[in-house]
């Protein structure tokens, strides 16, 4: 009996690791302070020269398509370097100005929620909250036009403003919906 209780615990535990995990390289955009460095940039999308960016780097995946792009848009990021006076250890704006980010589809869509009930922008990040705000929805509708390029049915996302208390009040108007990908044509 012992034996027998030992061989399904094997096939048990050998069926457990036999399932399939998908795991995907996509680009993530990420909102990127430049500080410490003698560049910034001009975003189209924000009309001025910011010492901020938002750049693609590649990330394996798994978990649920398109919620983990969003979820992944904020992670640590040490920028690499050659330059031993370089000594920045993190850049993602979000993780520095402390936003959360968070993607759940919904009957209507993607529903992308940006937390900023605990933003506080560093001194050595010359940003505002609209402005590092504005930077991380650039993030998100890029990463998420990479991901829809392939897909057959547009994606229809929303952007909620959550924890927009006091003087964080009026970052609420960033809030919105857009569409990505194409309608199919009409037949």
């Amino acid at each position: 009996m012992k034996r027998l209780f030992q061989t399904l615990f094997c096939s048990l535990l050998l069926a457990g690791s036999a399932v399939a995990t998908t795991i995907m390289v996509v680009p993530i955009y990420e909102p990127l302070s430049l500080h410490g460095t003698d560049g910034d940039d001009v975003i189209m999308d924000v009309g001025e020269a910011l010492q901020a960016s938002v750049m693609a780097r590649p990330m394996a995946l798994t978990g649920a398509f398109p919620e983990v792009l969003i979820d992944s848009i904020k992670t640590p990021h040490q920028i690499p370097t050659n330059n031993p006076n370089y000594k920045v250890t993190e850049a993602n704006l979000l993780v520095l100005c402390k936003v959360g980010i968070n993607g759940r589809m919904s009957q209507e869509g993607l529903i992308v929620t940006l937390d900023i009930t605990e933003l506080e922008i560093p001194t050595e990040v010359d940003l505002t909250s609209r402005q590092v705000l504005r930077l991380a929805l650039i993030a998100v509708r890029k990463t998420l036009e990479e991901y829809q390029r392939p897909q057959t049915q547009p994606l229809v996302v929303t952007i909620a403003i959550e924890g927009a208390t006091e003087g964080k009040a009026p970052l609420v108007d960033l809030a919105g919906k857009f569409t990505i990908g194409e309608l199919p044509p009409a037949n």
